[in-house]
C-alpha cells in the first residue's frame, strides 16, 4: 500500500472545464499548474485528472486515440511532465485516468485490426470470423471494415473493445484469457502505465476496471487475475505507485489488487441513499436532505458489510461527485452540503472532491457535449471570480467549452474566500482537521456507537475521535461518554452532562 495514500484528500479535476490559459474557451495543463496552490490551500493533496490523452472527443476523452500523447488542446507532454513536477513540489501526488477496456475507433491498434491481412494487431480486439456474424449478448458494428467480421464494442459505437479475452467460450473466434493475444493486450497496457510512471505520474484511476474479460463468471476472476499481474508489476517496480477502480465492488476489486474502489452512485445502493435517493421511487428520502428523514441503516446495510470484508485489503472512496454523476447542489442547499461533505471526510477510506463541489457549483440541464448526455450539465466550467466567464476564461462566450452559470448568485471562489461562514471555507477547515488527526484518516478504526432506523443523529468513532451528525431539520441528542470535549463543530451542539444536544443541520467531533 502506498504509505501517502493514508492522509490522501484527492481533488478531481476535468481538464476541458478547469481553467484556460490560452483564451481557447478550453482548459489546459498550465491552467492546472496555475491553480495548484488553490488546490493545496484546498487540503487536497492529490489530483485525478480526468483523461487528457490524444482523442477524437466523442466521449470527452475516454475514446483514446493515442495513449502515449497528450490532447494538443491541453498543451503538450512536456506541459503534462512539469505538472508533475511542480505538483510533487507542492506535496501533490497526480494520478491520470487509465482507460484499458476500448480505445478509438481511430487508434493506431483499432486501424491495423481492420486490415484483412493478419498483422500483429489484429487479435488486440474483439472480431468475428463473419461479416454477419454477430455477437450475442454484445453489442457490435458490421460493414465497416475491409476485414470479414464484426467487431464488439464497450460502449459508445466509437470505442471498440479491447481483447483480454472471454471467461466462457462458446465460439471458434473467442479466445481464452491466457491466449498470447490476450496477453499481449494486458502487456500493451503495462507498456502504457509505465511510460507514464517513467514520466512522474504517481497512478491511475482506472476506468470500467471490472469490464475487461467478457462473459466473465460473477466473481470476475479472470479480470480479476490480470489486475493482480499489473498489481504485480507496481509492487515490484514502482512501489509507491497507485491505482483506484471504478469498480464499485470492493469485495472484489481489492482482493484483486486494486488501492481503493469508488463508492460510486448506484441506484438505491448506500451512497446513494445519503444524498441521490430523488432517483428512487416513493420521494427523496435522502439522509443528508434536511426534510428527507432519512434512514442510515439503508446506509449501513449496504456499507458495513463491503467495509468489514475488506478493511484489511485497501480502501473504500467516497465522492462528493464526479464528471458522470448530476452534482449535490441539484438538491442539496449549502449548509446541507457542509455536513454531506463533513461525513465524507471523517469516514474512513480516501475521500474525493470533484471540482466545484466545494463551492457548491450547480447541476444544468444542458445540450449533450462530446458525448456527455445527461453528464453534460455536471462538466461545466470552474467559478473563480466575478470577472469574464467566471475567471474560468478570456474566451468569447460563445467559444467557452460549456457555458459557465448565469445565475446572479452563482457561487465563485473570489467570493467565499472572503465569507469565514462559505462552503469552501467550510471544507477548508474540514480538510485541515483531518490531516491534523490520524484518527479521521483512511485507515484508522471505525465503529458505529449510534444508528437507529428513521432515527437521528448518526454517531461514530474514527479511532479515539467520537463525530456526530445531524443532518435533519430537527433537533436531537445523544448519549456520550464522560469528559468529551469539542474538537471542530458546525453548526450549533452543546454538551451537557453525558449527554450531546443538536441543533438541526450540525455537526461535531469530540474527543
Amino acid at each position: 500500500m502506498p504509505g501517502w495514500l493514508k492522509d490522501a484528500i484527492f481533488y478531481e479535476i476535468y481538464p476541458q472545464s478547469f481553467k484556460d490559459t490560452n483564451g481557447d474557451g478550453i482548459g489546459d495543463f498550465n491552467g492546472i499548474i496555475e491553480k495548484l496552490d488553490y488546490v493545496k490551500d484546498l487540503g487536497c493533496n492529490a489530483l485525478w485528472i480526468n483523461p487528457c490523452y490524444d482523442s477524437p472527443f466523442k466521449d470527452a476523452g475516454y475514446d483514446v486515440r493515442d495513449y502515449k500523447k497528450v490532447a494538443e488542446r491541453y498543451g503538450s507532454n512536456e506541459d503534462l511532465y512539469n505538472l508533475f513536477k511542480i505538483a510533487h513540489e507542492k506535496g501533490i501526488h497526480v494520478l491520470l485516468d487509465l482507460v484499458p477496456g476500448h480505445t478509438s475507433e481511430e487508434h493506431e491498434w483499432f486501424l491495423e485490426s481492420k486490415k484483412a491481412e493478419r498483422n500483429e494487431f489484429s487479435d488486440r480486439y474483439i472480431w468475428t470470423n463473419g461479416w454477419i456474424e454477430g455477437i450475442a449478448g454484445h453489442p457490435y458494428i458490421g460493414g465497416e471494415a475491409d476485414r470479414n467480421g464484426c467487431y464488439m464494442l464497450n460502449f459508445f459505437k466509437c470505442q471498440p473493445a479491447l481483447n483480454y479475452g472471454f471467461a466462457k467460450r462458446t465460439e471458434s473466434w473467442q479466445k481464452a484469457p491466457d491466449d498470447p493475444a490476450c496477453i499481449a493486450t494486458r502487456e500493451a497496457m503495462k507498456d502504457v502505465m509505465r511510460f507514464w510512471l517513467d514520466k512522474g505520474c504517481d497512478g491511475f484511476r482506472v476506468d470500467m476496471a471490472d469490464s475487461l474479460v467478457k462473459d466473465d463468471d460473477e466473481n470476475k476472476s479472470a479480470t480479476g487475475a490480470i489486475w493482480k499481474n499489473i498489481r504485480e508489476m507496481l509492487d515490484n517496480e514502482y512501489p509507491e505507485a497507485a491505482i483506484i477502480s471504478e469498480w464499485s465492488n470492493p469485495k472484489q476489486a481489492l482482493k484483486y489488487g486494486f488501492h481503493a474502489d469508488f463508492y460510486l452512485d448506484h441506484r438505491g445502493n448506500g451512497y446513494n441513499t445519503l444524498l441521490r435517493d430523488y432517483e428512487t421511487e416513493g420521494g427523496d428520502k435522502s439522509f443528508l436532505k434536511k426534510d428527507g428523514h432519512g434512514d442510515i441503516m439503508r446506509f449501513l446495510n449496504d456499507y458495513l458489510p463491503k467495509y468489514d470484508a475488506t478493511r484489511k485489503d485497501g480502501y473504500i472512496s467516497f465522492i462528493t461527485c464526479n464528471h458522470d454523476t448530476p452534482r449535490p447542489r441539484r438538491t442539496l442547499g449549502m449548509d446541507e452540503l457542509k455536513i454531506a461533505y463533513a461525513m465524507f471526510l471523517t469516514l474512513p477510506g480516501v475521500p474525493f472532491i470533484y471540482y466545484g463541489d466545494e463551492i457548491g457549483m450547480r447541476y444544468f440541464e444542458l445540450p449533450t457535449k462530446e458525448g456527455g448526455y445527461t453528464r453534460t450539465g455536471t462538466r461545466t466550467p470552474m467559478q473563480w471570480s466575478e470577472g469574464k466567464n467566471k475567471g474560468f476564461s478570456t474566451a468569447p462566450a460563445d467559444k467557452l467549452y460549456l457555458p459557465v452559470d448565469p445565475s446572479d448568485d452563482a457561487p465563485t471562489v473570489e467570493a467565499q474566500e472572503k465569507d469565514p461562514s462559505s462552503l469552501l471555507n467550510t471544507v477548508k477547515a474540514l480538510t485541515k482537521l483531518r490531516h491534523e488527526y490520524k484518527d479521521l484518516q483512511a485507515d484508522s478504526e471505525f465503529e458505529i456507537i449510534y444508528a437507529e432506523a428513521d432515527e437521528f443523529p448518526f454517531v461514530y468513532k474514527r479511532g479515539d475521535l467520537i463525530v456526530a451528525i445531524n443532518p435533519s431539520d430537527k433537533k436531537t441528542s445523544a448519549t456520550l461518554p464522560k469528559n468529551t470535549t469539542k474538537v471542530f463543530e458546525i453548526g450549533e451542539t452543546e454538551i451537557k452532562d453525558a449527554s450531546l444536544h443538536m441543533q438541526p443541520q450540525s455537526f461535531v467531533v469530540l474527543k
